[in-house]
This record gives C-alpha cells, structure tokens and sequence, in this order.
C-alpha cells in the first residue's frame, strides 16, 4: 500500500471482494487495475490511493484471505481438550478452507502465474502454507511438552498433517472434477488424516499399545447385513 490515505475496514473489503471477482475469471496477468476498480466500484484514482500496483493488490488479497483463515485455525486448540479433537477441529476447517471458491481462486491463480511472477509464488507461501505450518508447528511442540504427543520434528509433522488434509478433494477440486464436496466426503478426509496422524505422533497410554489405542487409519464400517456397504 504506498497511497497517502488510510484504508478504513470497509473500503478495504469492497476492494478485495472486487480484486477476488477480477483475479478468479481472468488471472493474474489478465486482469487490469482498471477493471477491478469498476468491479470494487471505486475510481481508478482511488484504488491507486491505496494500492501501488497489481502486485500489492494481489498480496494483500492473499494476506488478509491467510491471516484471517489461519488464525481461526488454532481458536481454542489450546483449551485443555484432547488432541484429537483439537486435531479434528483444525483438519475439518482446513479442508473446507482449501475447497472454499476463495481458497481455490488464489490456489490456481499463484500455480497459473507462478512461472511468470516467482515472486507471487513465495508472497502466497509464506502468506499461507508457510503461515499455517508456523502455527501448527508450535501447537504440536507445546502438546509434546504437555505429554500428549510425541513429535521430534514439529515443523515436518505439521507439513505431513496438512498434506493429509488434502487427500482426494483438494485435488479434485483444483481440477474442477468435483464442485462443493459433501459433508460426508469431508468428514472422511477428516477422520482419516487425524487416524493416521495419531498412529505416528500419538503419546502412547499407559498399558496400552499405541496401535490398540487410535482406530484404523481410513477404518470404513463393514457390510450390512443385507450385502449392502
């Protein structure tokens, strides 16, 4: 932001909202400071009293997107509840997150352009990837300190977590094959990256194997007794 005026939270969404329009149908490259002031319903004028350019438009897009996103995250993963359910709460926003139309746009938009503006590239991951991992990382660390996981490298396990997260919808979706996941396809990403999760980085209780106490990683209920599963 290079202008002289100060961006009230207002004028800072109708902005972004028409900068989100702009880049989903026609790109990084494609599109134009001139059209995203007619779809923020700004002058021109003013959206360089803002912004000093595409670029810092786009990252700030992605910033705020990130910073908001992420931080809601990790709200109340801290309260005393077990860790698989604070890792359920984390893992069930974060797919929805990546499926989200806003997720999506700045996903294909930073992959499309990313050849051409490498610099996109990086803004995006230390706005969001490298954001989420930070954060995920120091919760993994302090659970280990409490006693309930055991991770010798929190930063590693974070980016195995996340990359379970994305299992079957988050591709699916970034191609297009699938549109808006149901609650049933989302809960079993869900269940099943936390299962398998667990089974590596859980605290093992006492007197029980480690093996006996998380579920089958990806467990699905067995035939009924009609035939049907």
């Amino acid at each position: 932001m290079s202008g002289t005026e100060t961006l009230s939270p207002e004028k800072e969404r109708q902005i972004l909202r028409g900068a989100a329009l702009v880049f989903a149908q026609e790109g990084y490259e494609g599109a134009s400071m001139s059209r995203i002031a007619a779809e923020a319903g700004v002058s021109k004028g003013t959206l360089y009293n803002y912004f000093a350019g595409k670029a810092d438009l786009f990252a700030a897009f992605v910033n705020e997107e990130c910073s908001r996103k992420i931080a809601a995250l990790f709200d109340g993963a801290d309260d005393g509840t077990d860790p698989e359910a604070a890792l359920r709460r984390i893992a069930e926003q974060m797919v929805r997150m990546i499926v989200s139309p806003t997720g999506l746009t700045i996903f294909r938009v930073t992959m499309s352009e990313a050849s051409k503006f490498p610099d996109l590239a990086r803004m995006f991951y230390d706005a969001g990837p490298a954001r989420a991992t930070g954060h995920m990382a120091d919760w993994l660390t302090r659970q280990t300190l409490a006693g309930r996981l055991v991770v010798d490298d929190a930063r590693f396990a974070a980016d195995q977590f996340f990359a379970l997260c994305q299992t079957r919808l988050g591709m699916l979706c970034r191609l297009q094959l699938v549109t808006t996941p149901t609650d049933a396809e989302v809960e079993r990403v869900v269940s099943s990256s936390v299962a398998m999760f667990l089974r590596t980085y859980a605290a093992p209780e006492a007197g029980m194997p480690l093996s006996q106490s998380i579920p089958r990683a990806g467990a699905r209920p067995g035939p009924s007794p009609g035939g049907q599963a």
